[in-house]
């Protein structure tokens, strides 16, 4: 047969059929997103969403999720229970038609549901169809109901047994290792969710337990996002003292905002539909960011601090310094964007807009101090801008990037490949010179910092481009910062912050990291910064040698090598102790180094721990590092 022959061999016979849950195991990224970490962890929010939509129907208060020893999960709730008589159309249980049918559920039916965010997930039925095995057991009509699933498919019949006097409903799943590169939950992904789902339903309480670890965490928050506002701007000194709260249901949907300034310079909105947070935006977030350009231009002029000749200030002067949450609960989301995490719906924005306006501009007319303030901080941005503008113009580059314009500081790679380029960011110029005589020039380029860059979280963007170091990393990156941020523009993926194994060191990778999160917030979430390790020490004995990287890998290792004699032990505090050939075995050879990818897996926390950290409230910070004392590794004294 030819080849032309067998291209053509294509009929009835080779189109597959797949039936029930089949094509969700033949193709479970197209409904989870992937296998990885995040695929896995999706699983989780999926039997959450439906407990949390009994919560939004106002049947549920307590939710509880346990990560078992198996590390199976465990989520339970006390709402109505999944109905167990035989749907009238598929003639079988409702809780098994809506475990192994895709689209299967009471949230098209708006008699059952209002408002549902699990509209905007896969569905149960995708989490049976994934686990190895799944367990459901109903608490409904004074009987306890249970059945049992493998990988999809049913393996007992539905049955009553004993009673109960509550309602509810809980689901145990086993990831199918069969299906995710990884099967092992991790605390801090779930707990993220679960913390901002207590947030934006008032009143729910949530409930973690790891039974692996013995943690367990509690989530009520009776205030909602009135609450979420003030715990990210704990520990910052903010205006109004209590955030400023709207709440008010028009035409079926449910405007829900909490907003207060700090004395920072970081803008945070966080909006949400139906508890899925928009974090591409959308018109909620759009109608309040148009709403508020104008209430405050309208107060500055109706109080005289803008005069006619002048021209309004823009949004991002009004914004400075602003946290923000934005909920929106509506029948028919739509969502859009490059993730779907995108709110549509074009009737919101006038919804949110008129709603937030008109209590707002109620809250400034009654306060007229707190008013004042907002605007004089909001045209002190505007100057501030106007000169970030100008030290902007400095860190623009023409074309490509000359080594010409960066005298002494940047050692290029060679490759013009951002897929293979690796930018080094090293302490200092003695252990930017060992960087540079070590590297493997034609991917990695080097660029030493003289001293600690400036901290961000206290100074304006005009002073933050007025910093020599901070110019020479724009430059380099070539990513440009803020509005201009193009991620399509990064002249490296891979950037490695390499600095000292001591306190200096520490304090210049937070001074770094928080540049990069408040500034070129996209180099994280895709993934691009990492953290060199280098060696804790070099033990040598004779002629055997070997670096160690971890502290409790030293006392073993001499415990082994001096039972024959003698044993040298050099600590490395600083890489400029280390020359090229070392730097290069040990930190930055692609083949033998260890390096971290810094991931932002949550991040409300990482935003308030930039706060605390590099804030200007001392006693936030001292509880810090009390609480986490003794969690410290490689203590410098």
């Amino acid at each position: 047969m030819s080849k032309k022959d067998r291209n053509n061999d294509y009929n009835a016979e080779h189109i597959q059929v797949l039936e029930g849950l089949e094509a969700v195991r033949k193709r479970p990224s197209m409904y989870i997103g992937s296998t990885s970490s995040r695929g896995l962890h999706h699983l989780v929010f999926e039997v959450v969403d439906n407990s949390i939509d009994e919560v939004l129907a106002g049947y549920c208060k307590q939710i509880k999720i346990t990560i078992n020893e198996d590390n199976s999960v465990t989520v339970i709730d006390d709402g109505r229970g999944i109905p167990v008589e035989n749907h009238p159309q598929e003639k079988r249980p409702a809780v098994e038609v809506v475990l192994t049918t895709l689209h299967a559920g009471g949230k098209f039916n708006n008699d059952s549901y209002k408002v549902a965010g699990g509209l905007h997930g896969v569905g149960v039925s995708v989490v049976n169809a994934l686990s190895e095995w799944l367990e459901v057991e109903v608490y409904r009509d004074g009987k306890i109901y249970n059945q049992r699933y493998q990988r999809g498919k049913k393996v007992t019949k539905i049955k009553a047994s004993g009673s109960v006097n509550k309602t509810g409903t809980k689901i145990t799943f086993l990831p199918d290792s069969e299906i995710f590169e990884v099967t092992k939950f991790e605390n801090e992904i779930i707990i993220q969710r679960l913390r901002e789902l207590a947030f934006l339903n008032k009143g729910a309480k949530i409930v973690f337990k790891d039974m692996r670890s013995g943690r367990e965490e509690k989530f009520k928050y009776d205030g909602g996002i009135l609450q979420y506002v003030a715990y990210l701007n704990q520990g910052k000194e903010t205006v109004p003292k209590k955030p400023i709260y709207v709440h008010k249901a028009v035409s079926g949907v449910e405007v829900e905002v909490a907003m207060q300034y700090h004395a920072g310079y970081a803008e945070v909105i966080y909006s949400y539909a139906n508890n899925i947070h928009t974090i591409e935006g959308g018109t909620h977030e759009y109608g309040f960011k148009v709403m508020l350009t104008r209430l405050i231009n309208d107060f500055a002029r109706r109080l005289g601090v803008l005069k006619d000749n002048q021209n309004n200030l823009s949004g991002e002067d009004i914004r400075e310094g602003l946290t923000a949450v934005i909920s929106v609960k509506l029948m028919d989301p739509q969502f859009e964007g490059q993730t779907k995490t995108k709110l549509g719906n074009s009737d919101i924005r006038s919804i949110v807009d008129s709603v937030c306006y008109e209590s707002i501009e109620a809250f400034l007319e009654q306060n007229p101090a707190i008013t004042r303030r907002i605007i004089e901080k909001a045209i002190r941005a505007s100057r501030a801008r106007e000169a970030a503008r100008k030290a902007r113009e400095l860190t623009r580059r023409k074309n490509a990037l000359e080594i010409s314009n960066l005298p002494g500081k940047l050692a290029d790679c060679t490759s013009k490949d951002p897929a293979e380029s690796e930018l080094f960011i090293v302490e200092g110029d003695s252990a930017g010179g060992s960087a540079k005589q070590g590297r493997d020039r034609r991917f990695q380029a080097i660029l030493p910092l003289r001293g600690k860059i400036l901290n961000v979280e206290k100074a304006r963007l005009d002073k933050i481009l007025a910093n020599e170091e901070i110019r020479t990393l724009i430059t380099a990156l070539g990513t440009g910062i803020e509005s201009e941020f193009d991620i399509a523009r990064a002249r490296y993926q891979k950037i490695i912050i390499m600095t000292d194994a001591d306190v200096d060191g520490s304090h210049i990778r937070v001074l770094l990291l928080t540049f990069f999160y408040r500034f070129m917030h996209e180099l994280l979430e895709c993934g691009f910064i990492y953290i060199a390790q280098p060696p804790l020490y070099k033990v040598k004995k004779g002629k055997r040698e070997q670096y160690l990287f971890r502290e409790e890998e030293l006392d073993p290792l001499l415990t082994e090598w001096t039972r024959e004699g003698g044993v040298q032990i050099q600590r490395y505090k600083g890489l400029g102790e280390m020359n090229p050939d070392q730097l290069w075995e040990t930190t930055m050879n692609p083949e033998s180094r260890i390096i971290k990818r810094v991931e932002l897996v949550d991040a409300i926390q990482a935003d308030n721990i930039f706060g605390v950290l590099m804030g200007d409230k001392v006693e936030p910070r001292r509880k810090f590092i009390e609480d986490n004392a003794r969690l410290v590794q490689n203590l410098d004294i």
